[in-house]
């Protein structure tokens, strides 16, 4: 075992009226500090209002978007969101944001670029430190916050691209990498990270660095290349968004990568019935993600934590395909062997 502190680990779960509470109460049980809900409206509920619920369920999990965006809500409205959160959980919240992805998609819009992000990173911090920003010559400022002292909750800022990930290591208090979890990919990112914190002077220890990991832990090993199909296809998308450089991507990425930026599924985001998917081979699953038994769980998922992650949100598989909400129930129960036979080797 490495001599590095225990990371941080966490799920990333949609919201589901009437099982999010519940859930995170057995998410916290399992040992789990972290609960990532998608705020993606067309194709999850509300994740505020069941992040609330979850608070009063729970006593210790930390609580959050996994991920929120720029474009669907203005950075007055998150940052209300997530200080109401902050104020309800008792300190558990935390912001993590991303560019957008689904939840610009099926409204018809692009999402945000990496100068959008950064501005509306910055005014979501402004706004949570009680101070009063120029929106467009009007003074901006949370009203409901003064005399109030509610922490600020971090900012984490999920990154796929050369170019984000350079912006969220000046910009976030926390960033995770949404880049697969191949060794190879996780130490691209964190190289590229750790290079632009050392030429901006800034100290590595001043910042949490993680990753998004696509893992799915079963005794069967093709049942969890099968179960992680739909992940790996997913994430392996971010690499391929519309108009991204590929040319720093591996060749195992590379030439899906720009399939995916005309042939994704969008319509079947995160579903296993996506076109897209039979362009995922079990080999790309098992190099991408971590499927398989908890020894290989184990070994794949430390061999990444040692290159250098303070933290992992892992991104499971759902045995059961509908309604929504045992959907969530079934990936929860999916995740119970990892949380019993891999995750007490990281504590």
């Amino acid at each position: 075992m490495t001599t590095r502190p225990a990371p941080e680990i966490g799920l990333v779960m949609e919201a589901s009226p009437g099982y999010t509470a519940p859930l995170a109460l057995d998410i916290e049980a399992m040992g789990f500090e972290y609960l990532l809900c998608p705020d993606t409206q067309n194709l999850a509920p509300d994740p505020y209002g069941q992040l609330s619920l979850a608070a009063a369920a729970t006593g210790s999990l930390r609580l959050g978007t996994g991920v929120t965006n720029p474009i669907t809500r203005d950075a007055a409205v998150t940052a209300t969101a997530i200080m109401t959160l902050q104020q309800e959980s008792g300190g558990r919240a935390i912001c993590v944001i991303g560019r957008g992805d689904s939840s610009a998609a099926h409204i018809g819009t692009d999402n945000a670029t990496t100068a959008q992000l950064r501005t509306c990173v910055e005014r979501i911090r402004a706004y949570m430190d009680g101070k009063t920003i120029d929106r467009d010559g009007t003074d901006s400022g949370l009203r409901w916050l003064k005399g109030q002292d509610i922490p600020r909750p971090p900012i984490d800022i999920a990154c796929t691209g050369p170019k984000t990930i350079r912006m969220a290591v000046e910009t976030g208090d926390r960033i995770s990498f949404a880049v697969g979890s191949a060794p190879e990919r996780i130490g691209w990112a964190i190289e590229t990270a750790t290079a632009h914190l050392q030429e901006i002077g800034r100290d590595r220890a001043s910042i949490r660095i993680g990753a998004f990991v696509n893992l799915v832990c079963d005794e069967d090993e093709q049942r969890a290349i099968n179960l992680g199909r739909m992940i790996a296809g997913m994430v392996a998308h971010f690499a391929g968004m519309k108009n991204a450089p590929v040319d720093h991507l591996p060749p195992q990425l590379k030439d899906l990568a720009i399939h995916m930026q005309s042939q994704y599924d969008m319509e079947h985001h995160a579903q296993e019935e996506a076109n897209h998917a039979v362009e995922v081979s079990d080999e790309f699953v098992d190099w991408f993600s971590i499927c398989g038994p908890p020894e290989k769980c184990r070994e794949r998922l430390q061999t990444i934590v040692d290159l250098g992650l303070d933290h992992v949100y892992l991104l499971g598989g759902a045995p059961v395909a509908h309604p929504h909400g045992e959907r969530q129930q079934s990936m929860i129960r999916q995740m119970r062997l990892f949380a019993e036979q891999v995750m007490p080797a990281f504590r």
